[in-house]
Formats: structure tokens, sequence, C-alpha cells
């Protein structure tokens, strides 16, 4: 008997032996980890690093409008082709706008002339415009309309009625869409 409690190791050995194996083999199994491993619902927002997640990591369709802080989102760059992509107005043969869509401003500069300023810079946008009373009566007569950028401000739109006739400025009302 004492020959066979030669070879055993002393109770400090087992702990010494077994906590070197804990130690070492503890980083190991932890790098095993896999997305079978974890339980659903368990990762909160706490356990993922900023910036660390990209779309292809989120399965499709499974973030809902709850989920998603839209105050932190920005601007999204075709959002407002999504939405018509025009900015328009009705203005009256005294200047009033009467209904639009992004319009700040609308003004009768002098007899015939009119400046509408939108709620953004249309430079590089297409002008429409055609004499039309803003309710639903007929349109007026022999009139000519005419559009440009206004030069005083980049957000605006110059616009001229007159007589189809002998091209003297009048008051018409009109309509005025801008494409972007």
């Amino acid at each position: 008997m004492d020959r066979i409690r030669r070879f055993l190791p002393s109770p400090a050995m087992v702990v010494a032996v077994t906590a070197l194996v804990m130690s070492l083999g503890g980083s190991a199994y932890a790098l095993v980890i896999t997305g079978k491993s974890i339980r659903n619902g368990s990762v909160t927002n706490k356990d993922i690093r900023n910036r660390s997640l990209t779309g292809n990591d989120i399965r499709k369709d499974s973030l809902g409008g709850g989920s998603i802080n839209e105050a932190t989102l920005g601007p999204v760059p075709s959002a407002f082709l999504a939405g018509g992509g025009s900015r328009f107005a009705v203005v009256s043969a005294s200047g009033q706008a009467v209904r639009g869509r992004d319009v700040s401003s609308a003004a009768r500069t002098s007899e015939g002339r009119y400046q509408v300023i939108f709620n953004g810079d249309v430079r590089s946008c297409g002008y429409f415009a055609t004499v039309g009373d803003e309710s639903a009566s007929a349109p007026p007569q022999n009139t000519q309309i005419s559009v440009g950028s206004l030069g005083s401000n980049v957000n605006g739109v110059a616009v001229r009625t007159e007589n189809g006739t002998n091209g003297t400025e009048l008051d018409r009302p009109f309509h005025l869409i801008v494409m972007c």
C-alpha cells in the first residue's frame, strides 16, 4: 500500500493543477462561443460596442420602427423625391400664397411681377408656371407668363404675367411648380 500512496499527488498539488487548468482553459473556451451558444434576448445594447454592427449583421425585417430612435438618423438623400419631388405654389393676383408645398412666402413686387420664396435652394431646379385662377373658376384669357431664378435669393423664383396681345404687365393669379 505504501507503493501506491507514493504516486498519489498531495491535495495542494491537485488544487494547484486544477487552478492552472481552469485559468488557461477558461480563456480558450471563451473564444469558441458562437451564436448558437447565446440564448435569445440575452445580449443587450450594453453588451454591443458602438458602430460594431452593420446592416449585414442584422436579420432582414427584424427591426421595426420602435427599435430605432429616428431622431438619431440623418436625412435620406432621395426622401424628397418620395414625396413627389416638387414644390408648388398657387398665388393670387394680389401676390398672396393660397396653397402650396414648401412655400415660405409669396409677394407681388409690382404690376404683373411676383416673387415666390421656397424653403430650400431652387437654383438647380426646373420652373413651370401657368396663369390660372386660385379657385375652381375659369382661367384668365389671353395672358402670358414667364419664370426665372430670383437673383436676390437662391430660394426664390421670379414670375411675370402680362397681356398676351400687347405685352403690358398685368396682375394675374398663377400656379407654379418647381421640380428638382
